[in-house]
């Protein structure tokens, strides 16, 4: 079957759902009395692999067989036409598909929307920003970065790639885990940020995750820009590659100079494709992607548009993936909501089952939990959690990542009946999920108990 031609800007019906986020209450009054069945659901995610717990959409998200559909049809029709499609219908479709993320995210302007490939691109745009300030002379030698400790791997390299080596420091904020408030997070930023201003340095960036992968926290992203504000730092990116379709967002009461989040972990697009908030500044025309192309100069969200001869289809699906969640009852925020609630729910009971903790309070849990595992395990170091990992994927048919938390000096871990707590499963909870996935882990890992199984014995040569 052909795919549908594209409809020109007046005859498209999403189009006229502009600002104010009228786009998504108006498409939810449409949809709002023929919400999406369970079967209709297993039918979406039919393409998974059978016979896998899959209890970690936090790492590569999960894309509905008709959003895939969708991407295909978009494939195929630059593939049937490329000249017409790249003169007359690839840029008017990625600004429809901006307009709407600028609705979802509540940003003043469509300029500040740029949609790149992933939360690494986005932090390379940051952070080369940053750089440059650095090699050019308008920020000092030795001024400050801060970061928090359980920040993504990528971003610690672009620091390294673009800050450091230009004459940047680095202070990192170690974040205690087990985390019980929102206010021991507050604190050891405070300390952080002291540290940086210290021998009269100036704090440059804050890099601020919203949800932290490993081990798995919503920071107080709002508290703790608002504290840059009050102690002078000069720009603040926020990190939020797990946030839409995770935790409500809203750029403006977030109120940070940079937002990113990834579009493929929680809102159902394929991968891979990312939104980049830039509030709108004098700053705004030094901002560039890192990707050259003809469209440099010409601002960062038409030099995201185009960087060469590429495949645009996971940006140009996203008014489909809007329309799939508002098949939903509530729409996005009412999938936000029950993810929320049921992985809670699930991480309590295996807690209970294993006779643990979960990592954090409720209120402090996206779509996903941390749930201390049984001591008895021995989960010692980062090659211990991998392997269980890898042993519960080939043997059990569960896949969840695993984390090693080790008290550092002067810390006091979790207990459990049998010693210090010191791993940590992180589950997920996707609408495709049921709570046989969860229920098959806890089964697995009580198994391993009775088998006297240890992370020593899974250790490879």
């Amino acid at each position: 079957m052909d795919p549908p031609p594209c409809p020109p800007p007046e005859e498209d019906p999403r189009a006229t759902n502009g600002g104010g986020g009228s786009h998504v209450s108006k498409t939810t009054k449409k949809l709002k009395l023929s919400f999406i069945t369970e079967s209709e659901i297993r039918d979406e995610f039919s393409h998974h692999q059978p016979g896998i717990a899959r209890i970690n959409n936090g790492s590569f998200g999960s894309c509905p067989a008709s959003i895939i559909a969708a991407q295909k049809s978009w494939q195929l029709r630059f593939l049937r036409q490329p000249d017409d499609f790249f003169f007359n219908h690839l840029q008017r479709q990625i600004i429809h598909s901006r307009t709407i993320i600028k609705d979802l995210i509540n940003a003043d302007h469509l300029d500040e929307v740029s949609i790149v490939d992933n939360a690494t691109t986005a932090a390379a745009i940051v952070l080369q920003h940053v750089g440059w300030a650095f090699a050019e002379g308008r920020f000092q030698k030795g001024d400050a970065v801060v970061m928090l400790h359980c920040a993504f791997q990528a971003v610690k390299k672009s620091i390294e790639a673009y800050v450091t080596r230009a004459g940047g420091s680095v202070i990192v904020v170690h974040l205690p885990f087990p985390v019980n408030s929102n206010e021991e997070i507050i604190l050891e930023f405070r300390k952080g940020l002291a540290r940086g201003r210290a021998n009269g340095r100036k704090v440059r960036l804050a890099i601020i995750d919203h949800i932290t992968s490993m081990p798995c926290v919503v920071i107080p992203a709002p508290q703790l820009v608002k504290i840059c504000r009050e102690e002078g730092v000069e720009r603040v990116f926020v990190d939020a590659a797990h946030a839409i379709g995770s935790v409500h967002v809203d750029v403006k009461e977030i109120g940070a100079d940079f937002y990113v989040s990834n579009l493929h972990k929680w809102f159902f697009c394929p991968p891979s494709v990312a939104f980049l908030y830039c509030r709108k500044s004098p700053l705004s025309p030094d901002l560039h992607h890192p990707v050259v192309s003809h469209e440099y100069g010409n601002g960062l969200a038409i030099e995201s548009a185009w960087i060469g001869t590429r495949d645009y289809s996971s940006q140009l699906v996203i008014p489909e993936v809007l329309e799939f969640t508002n098949r939903f009852e509530g729409g996005l925020e009412g999938i936000r909501k029950r993810n929320h609630e049921a992985v809670v729910e699930m991480g309590q009971m295996l807690a209970k089952a294993w006779g643990t903790n979960l990592g954090s309070p409720p209120e402090m849990c996206p779509g996903m939990v941390m749930v201390g595992l049984p001591s008895r395990l021995g989960v010692l170091c980062d090659d211990d959690a991998l392997n269980l990992r890898s042993h519960l994927r080939e043997n059990f048919g569960v896949e969840v990542p695993i984390h090693c938390q080790v008290p550092r000096d002067g810390e006091t871990g979790a207990m459990d009946k049998d010693g210090c707590v010191t791993g940590y499963a992180r589950i997920s909870h996707q609408v495709y999920n049921t709570r046989d996935d969860y229920i098959r882990l806890r089964d697995s890992i009580t198994q391993l108990l009775d088998d006297g199984v240890t992370c020593k014995m899974l250790r490879r040569e």
